[in-house]
């Protein structure tokens, strides 16, 4: 008899440390992190062989992503086209106590990098600290050989383009751009299922076992873009819901009670307040998928307002 699937689903989060890694989950969501930790990633939605999602209580505690992905696809995910060994999306979110590396991502098409996961992305930023910025793409004028000379002289900072963001902002990050999170961002990540970066410059910094991290300078050249220059902030979610090929998301907003629907994925972020959905309280900064099965269901905030994003899978 096949599973039924008419609850929300809220998932344990898998913690990552990163030298750039801080506490912000703890202090803006009320998370419980392991002690002394620098937590930079929590990936809140995975399904690789290295990490893996597990349904936290409810009536299906412990049940895998993976598994929901392969098994109960129709019932949890809907109809959807998207074909996929695994769930086609990994989502996370990270805290930048420090500026991340400079950082590509390849497009899976480059000749030299055969075993390259493709990877696009898009962040959301949910806190930012006064003067917070990120960088993306070049500067104008900047071209192949200026970056190289730069690389070589250990300073790629005046090249980069750097927008300062605040609560709210967004960006796509599609493949070959040269990217990198500056220091006092809290941000929420949707990205393709992949785990392929690229490190082309980490600030001269040692990692956490006090060596230089490791950089991949020759599979980094083969797949920036050059002509990525200054590129600009999405449009306000608000007003303009975000479309690539791979995912979207809008911005919903609760005030008071809402009738949702789930349906292509209906992946789920509060952002602001809590939110009852159904017999199931959500809090600020978590993330949860609401089953196809589910049908029409209630979502009321608990506080004056409350705010989400939504993902939905598209092909």
């Amino acid at each position: 008899m096949a599973a039924m699937f008419n609850e929300t689903l809220v998932f344990q989060p898998v913690y990552q440390q990163r030298p750039w890694g801080g506490r912000m989950l703890e202090h803006c969501f009320g998370r419980t992190l392991p002690e002394d930790a620098l937590v930079g990633e929590s990936w809140e939605l995975v399904d690789r062989p290295e990490a893996q999602s597990a349904v936290s209580g409810g009536l299906h505690p412990g049940e895998t992503l993976h598994s929901l992905w392969t098994q109960h696809r129709n019932a949890v995910f809907g109809n959807t086209s998207v074909e996929s060994e695994r769930f086609p999306l990994l989502i996370k979110l990270l805290d930048a106590r420090e500026t991340l590396s400079v950082q590509v991502h390849p497009s899976g098409q480059e000749p030299s990098l055969q075993l390259a996961e493709p990877k696009n992305e898009w962040w959301y930023v949910l806190e930012a600290a006064p003067g917070a910025a990120v960088y993306a793409g070049f500067r104008e004028g900047v071209d192949k050989a200026a970056f190289e000379r730069a690389l070589q002289a250990g300073n790629l900072e005046s090249l980069l383009h750097r927008i300062e963001v605040k609560k709210g902002d967004s960006l796509y990050v599609p493949v070959g751009r040269c990217h990198a999170i500056g220091a006092g961002c809290l941000i929420a990540e949707v990205q393709q299922n992949s785990d392929t970066t690229y490190r082309v410059f980490d600030w001269n910094r040692v990692g956490l076992d006090g060596q230089p991290r490791a950089l991949h300078v020759a599979e980094s050249l083969a797949c920036i873009d050059f002509n990525d220059h200054e590129p600009t902030l999405a449009a306000p979610l608000r007003e303009t819901p975000f479309r690539c090929e791979f995912f979207g998301v809008e911005q919903l907003e609760v005030d008071g009670k809402r009738t949702v629907r789930a349906s292509e994925g209906a992946l789920f972020m509060v952002i602001q307040g809590c939110v009852g959905v159904g017999q199931r309280l959500v809090k600020k900064g978590d993330w949860f998928v609401l089953p196809e099965s589910a049908g029409d269901v209630e979502f009321s905030a608990d506080t004056e307002k409350a705010e989400l994003l939504r993902v939905s899978l598209r092909s």
